[in-house]
């Protein structure tokens, strides 16, 4: 079937919102007298949420009485900051360019909370060209559960089989296979080093945007 949709994770595959976390973790290390970390042990733990990279940051047990004002310390001046730096990764204005003049709908599913995803969609003006957002606040179960791409796909009005979802985490793939949907996994995501999506079951893989373009043209065209 030919593709009628494709569907993005967030952080790690449509767009590079690393430097918005690893900015308020340096800034915290900084308030506390604490030299800065180095940028590739956040974006290594960014799938993992807040509680991940906060742990990794601070070298602290998430069960220690001292990481939940940490973690909520994080999320407060992240949600002033969650829309500074972020950017679509290298290759996807020119992707999201050809599914629109293509005629393709697109959209977003991802586990970021309404209140960071959609301020982030609106600063990059991305908020009126995608035609769904789904996030945990719309759903009873997040990714891997399969709830929310099947949601996204009955907004659009678009049968699961004639979309494809795209992600950089095992979550994504499972969610997208469990919904009844093409599968494309991305190496170029926040992919922690011990993790390899060659075993997650995407029916594609690939290293670059520009990669991805290039299969989902042949998607779509049904090549």
């Amino acid at each position: 079937m030919r593709i009628k949709a494709v569907l993005f994770d967030m952080d790690g595959t449509l767009l590079d919102t690393a430097p918005d976390f690893i900015a308020v973790i340096q800034a915290m290390r900084a308030d506390r007298g604490l030299p800065a970390v180095n940028e590739k042990s956040v974006r290594d733990v960014v799938s993992g949420g807040a509680r991940a990279m906060v742990a990794s940051a601070f070298q602290i047990d998430p069960l220690s009485d001292a990481f939940e004002p940490l973690r909520l310390d994080f999320l407060e001046r992240y949600q002033h900051h969650c829309a500074v730096h972020s950017h679509l990764f290298e290759g996807m204005a020119e992707l999201l360019a050809d599914l629109e003049r293509a005629r393709v709908t697109w959209g977003v599913v991802t586990n970021k909370p309404v209140r960071y995803a959609e301020p982030i969609m609106q600063a990059l003006g991305l908020a009126e060209r995608s035609a769904v957002l789904i996030c945990p606040d719309h759903v009873t179960h997040s990714k891997p559960n399969p709830e929310p791409v099947l949601l996204a796909c009955k907004q659009i009005n678009i049968d699961p089989q004639a979309v494809i979802f795209v992600g950089d985490d095992r979550r994504d793939i499972e969610s997208g296979r469990a919904a009844g949907t093409k599968t494309a996994a991305v190496r170029f995501g926040y992919i922690h080093p011990d993790d390899n999506p060659a075993y997650w079951g995407a029916d594609l893989v690939v290293d670059h945007p520009l990669e991805l373009r290039d299969a989902l043209d042949r998607a779509i065209c049904g090549c």
